[in-house]
């Protein structure tokens, strides 16, 4: 049968009354894409592009499937499936030899955070892309390419990652056994990971175990500071300003101190309650001790970026946070974070 007459018997087909039929219609013309004989038909590809665009969610996701690997498909017909729900777009993202690098480039701009994810995953991308990630910084797609060991990261890419993980805990595992990984960034990641994994990058990079200094070191300032915050409780100088003070110098400990002292807590249950999922537990200890609620915001923005995120929960979390600033008295507050930390 001629091309043309195998054209005209699946237009045809396009006019059946059943679902299945559809979906049945759609698979043959994929396989006859297939064939070397329409590989280059532009009368096929529209067909399929416009019946691809009319059909249900169920059947898409089974027709990207299909086409997510083929060689004869255009970015004409990819790009709308790259860019549907999720599971349809995942397959085409992954594998479609019809992105090229600028229509994934439009995915990590028009897609949402799971479609910008899988580019990060696709095998191979190109350096553009990595850099179109790089600049957008969502912790999660970073979190996917640094994941993607086989995406060849420059040393530049790689810096621009581990100066990132300082602040994205969720980075530092991936990167400390990534191939591009050299010694100078070693001991730079080295420097604010913890545990196993300063244990592992000290095996893999040769590096001088610093645990049992920086422990010490830690210790003594920590004795350091809590002097300091006694002698200043004891001359009745220390005031809920100094807690914002600590922070902007970037001393979380001290910060925690004088919180403790400030309303009579346990120095435990401070460091609870910033560790948690639950800013609110924060916002109560703070408005025991008169700190004003038009100054939180800035302080959980600041304890959040020295204590890699936490405490948690998000926008939402700031949003019930701001309830723990009235309408009750300071007393009351101080009451109500005693007992949630006590529960906890």
């Amino acid at each position: 049968m001629s091309l043309a007459a195998d054209t005209d018997k699946l237009i045809s087909l396009a006019r059946g009354p059943q679902a299945g039929d559809r979906e049945r219609l759609l698979l043959s013309i994929a396989e006859l894409c297939a064939s070397a004989r329409a590989q280059a038909s532009p009368p096929i590809q529209s067909l399929l592009a416009a019946l691809v665009s009319e059909t249900e969610p169920a059947v898409r996701r089974r027709i990207a499937r299909r086409l997510a690997p083929a060689r004869w498909a255009t970015p004409g017909l990819m790009m709308p499936l790259a860019l549907d729900a999720i599971e349809i777009a995942q397959p085409v993202i992954a594998a479609s030899p019809a992105l090229q690098d600028h229509h994934l480039i439009e995915v990590l701009a028009e897609g949402d955070i799971e479609h910008q994810v899988e580019v990060a995953r696709r095998p191979a991308i190109g350096p553009a892309v990595v850099a179109a990630i790089l600049q957008r910084g969502e912790p999660a797609v970073l979190n996917a390419l640094a994941g993607n060991m086989k995406v060849r990261l420059s040393a530049h890419d790689m810096a621009l990652l581990v100066e990132a993980s300082e602040q994205i805990v969720s980075l530092r595992c991936p990167l400390a056994r990534h191939p591009a990984l050299d010694e100078r960034l070693a001991r730079r990641l080295h420097a604010w990971s913890g545990g196993a994994l300063r244990q592992a990058l000290e095996r893999r990079f040769d590096l001088p175990s610093e645990a049992a200094p920086a422990a010490a070191s830690a210790e003594r300032r920590d004795e350091m500071e809590r002097r300091l915050i006694a002698k200043l409780a004891a001359a009745g100088q220390l005031s809920p300003g100094y807690l914002l003070r600590a922070l902007k110098e970037g001393r979380l400990n001290l910060f925690l101190s004088a919180l403790a002292a400030l309303g009579g807590f346990q120095a435990s249950h401070v460091r609870q309650a910033v560790d948690s999922e639950a800013p609110e537990l924060l916002g109560l200890a703070c408005a025991a001790v008169g700190i004003d609620r038009s100054a939180f915001p800035a302080i959980l923005s600041m304890v959040r970026q020295l204590n890699a995120g936490a405490p948690g929960g998000g926008q939402e979390g700031a949003r019930r946070a701001n309830g723990a600033f009235g309408p009750f008295d300071a007393h009351i507050a101080g009451a109500a974070f005693r007992q949630a930390v006590n529960a906890g």
